[in-house]
């Protein structure tokens, strides 16, 4: 055994002894002084703890110092009622701290066993009790997480062994500590039943045994007694407070000390009303300004000076924050950062900057918002965050438009103007600067302000800058959707139809298809701007042909056919008419004859010159059209649809390309020319 453990030891028989030999009254005085030594000390301890398991000894410790104080207590009630003394430290606290009254003292007594036992005890003794009773409830739920964070990597077994033991150790504290405060409720009572025991037993030795009369009596013993209860209450009453702080010692970064001056005084502004406010009371109340103003003046120092650290904090925290940045710029891991590409970025010159700048009136981040939730409504998909940023680089009138880091689009503004566009036929009224629209490429012209309602009454549709950025940002959007469509965005549209049709997703992925061939097939139908906001037929029909076929392209044709009624409610003019070029005969036999078959699919292996022809012939008829003001619709057989889409999208991407089996029944179908060869 070490040497502390001897003491230990020792120290807990010799409280045994005292109750049972007497003490003599130099060695009484030293054990009373060590007494008050270690209230202090514990008191002091439990305010620097940051959390109730830095002192889980506290409990035995409470226990050992209550036995301590009760063992003092017997020993210097022998002295009292056997000598009618108790030593100097008792005579002290009797005569100096009750300033020799025996009323003072006495109440002064009751007021320490009363503010320790009703107060600070009781509310100790309840927040044991619901800290232990929450601890346990909360056990498995702590279990589990732990659990949860091991099994996902986020810590180790020895961390979870540590984590684990740590919480049953809190139950343990926090258990031991409810037991713990009947003893400080215990003390309290005994040191009542003491005082009243060493009054009438001082009363009746004094008297019978002594030859005092009774003012003696009564003025000796009391003034003992009263120093004795007080000599002892006072540790009490320090180890109580110690531990109120324990149970109601919530986890943090510092000590009580800490916490106190970085919560109480986190708002100086707060001192200058409490300032005034004292100031204010000493001015108009009889309490006068000698005790009111050099508090308020305190105060208000006090709060300038918290504003100015608050101050230079926060400076050196802007300061630390840019070295940190500094270092991460310098550090070979921030390279990594710099693969990341973002889906969509909007890039724009120094002269466009009043279109984002909600302080100039931009609005370019709401109609953004806009933008998403159209495309969400058109088109069916979650378009990604899109990157604002100038680029000093572009000209100052110039934005480009990025995907996936690669420049897809570009246009120029002029703020201060208007867009005008020609209903297809000049006003010479209407002047400006000529310009090319840069959603659809149509001409038109940058007019002034004078001048835009002249073209208004012309007939020409005149839209402002922002309007025109929203436009062209939307029509980049639609054409590179199937670019922006990639497995992880599939798969949250399908996890969002699972919510609502768990049977049919499970059914389908990944039994059936996976996420990839999903993708795949809503990739082809974004690409022909087809709308993929009906994901469970989308999926319903994946599910009927998928244990079928796997090709993308066989799949994507049984898909569009499912979706008839909504293709042809996109493509029809008043949704009962639909004007179109049809594919003659001889052509669909033609390219039926060049589909070639292979272990990956069927392909189109169409002769060069052959190919020519058609582009000649379909583009006749697709002018043709143009010029009568209808929009170019080709229409075919549903078993060369893909191959001819495919031909044409070389040439004439946005041209659709529709088949019989993707129409309604009951649409009329109105030929505006037969492509022949």
């Amino acid at each position: 055994m070490k040497l502390r453990d001897i003491i230990v030891l020792f120290g807990i028989v010799g409280i045994i002894l005292m109750m049972i030999i007497p003490v003599p009254l130099p060695l009484m005085d030293v054990l009373l002084v060590i007494n008050i030594s270690l209230a202090l000390i514990i008191l002091l301890t439990a305010m620097n703890t940051q959390e109730a398991l830095q002192f889980s000894i506290f409990p035995s410790l409470l226990l050992v110092t209550t036995l301590f104080r009760l063992a003092l207590n017997v020993s210097t009630t022998r002295n009292i009622l056997d000598k009618s003394e108790a030593g100097k430290v008792v005579g002290t606290f009797g005569s100096f701290v009750a300033g020799g009254n025996i009323v003072v003292g006495f109440i002064v007594f009751l007021i320490l066993v009363i503010v320790q036992f009703i107060v600070i005890t009781k509310g100790s003794e309840r927040v044991a009790e619901v800290a232990a009773r929450f601890t346990l409830d909360a056990m498995p739920g702590k279990q589990m997480s732990i659990d949860a964070d091991l099994n996902a990597g986020l810590i180790n077994e020895q961390q979870a062994r540590e984590r684990r033991k740590k919480i049953e150790n809190e139950a343990d504290f926090y258990g031991a500590m409810d037991g713990a405060s009947k003893f400080v409720k215990g003390d309290a009572i005994a040191s009542i039943i003491i005082l009243v025991v060493n009054l009438i037993g001082g009363f009746i030795i004094g008297m019978v045994f002594k030859g005092m009369n009774f003012t003696d009596a009564a003025s000796h013993y009391s003034i003992l007694t009263i120093g004795d209860g007080l000599v002892s209450q006072i540790p009490a009453l320090l180890i109580s407070t110690a531990s109120g702080l324990i149970v109601t010692r919530a986890t943090s970064e510092g000590n009580l000390a800490s916490d106190i001056t970085k919560q109480i005084l986190a708002y100086p502004k707060l001192l200058y009303i409490v300032a005034g406010t004292i100031a204010l009371l000493g001015t108009v109340t009889p309490i006068g300004i000698t005790a009111t103003y050099p508090i308020a003046i305190l105060m208000a120092i006090a709060a300038w000076r918290m504003q100015g650290n608050l101050k230079k904090q926060q400076a050196q925290e802007e300061q630390l924050v840019e070295e940190q940045q500094i270092e991460e710029v310098r550090s070979p891991e921030s390279v990594v950062s710099l693969l990341n590409v973002d889906p969509i970025e909007f890039e724009f010159g120094y002269g466009l900057i009043p279109l984002a700048d909600t302080h100039q009136g931009g609005d370019l981040l709401d109609r953004i918002i806009l933008i998403r939730r159209q495309c969400a409504l058109e088109l069916g998909i979650v378009v990604p965050v899109i990157r604002i940023r100038d680029n000093i680089q572009l000209k100052p009138n110039e934005y480009v438009i990025k995907i996936k880091g690669n420049l897809v689009a570009r246009g120029e503004l002029l703020l201060n103007h208007y867009l005008a566009m020609s209903p297809g036929f000049e006003d010479e009224a209407v002047h400006g600067i000529e310009t090319t629209e840069p959603a659809f490429g149509l001409p038109a012209l940058w007019i002034d302000e004078n001048v835009k309602e002249r073209a208004e009454m012309s007939g020409y549709t005149v839209v402002d800058p922002p309007s025109v950025v929203a436009t062209h940002l939307t029509e980049v959007i639609k054409k590179h959707a199937h670019e922006l469509l990639g497995r992880q965005e599939t798969k949250a549209l399908v996890e969002n139809v699972k919510e609502s049709y768990p049977a049919l997703v499970d059914e389908l992925v990944p039994s059936i298809l996976s996420i990839g061939d999903i993708q795949k097939v809503l990739g082809k139908m974004l690409r022909e701007k087809i709308s993929v906001r009906d994901m469970v037929t989308i999926l319903e029909t994946l599910a009927d042909y998928g244990t079928y076929t796997k090709d993308p392209d066989i799949l994507t044709e049984y898909v569009r056919q499912a979706l008839s009624r909504q293709i042809t409610q996109q493509f029809s003019s008043a949704g009962d008419s639909l004007k179109v070029i049809t594919v003659g005969p001889a052509l669909e036999r033609k390219i039926a004859e060049a589909v070639q078959q292979s272990e990956q699919g069927s392909y189109l292996a169409m002769d060069p010159s052959y190919s020519q022809i058609i582009y000649q012939r379909v583009g006749e008829q697709v002018n043709r059209a143009v010029q009568a003001g209808q929009q170019p619709i080709i229409l075919t057989s549903p078993t060369i649809r893909m191959y001819l889409k495919q031909l044409l999208e070389r040439t004439m991407q946005d041209i659709p390309v529709l088949s019989y089996s993707e129409l309604e029944p009951n649409v009329e179908i109105q030929s505006l020319g037969v492509v022949n060869i």
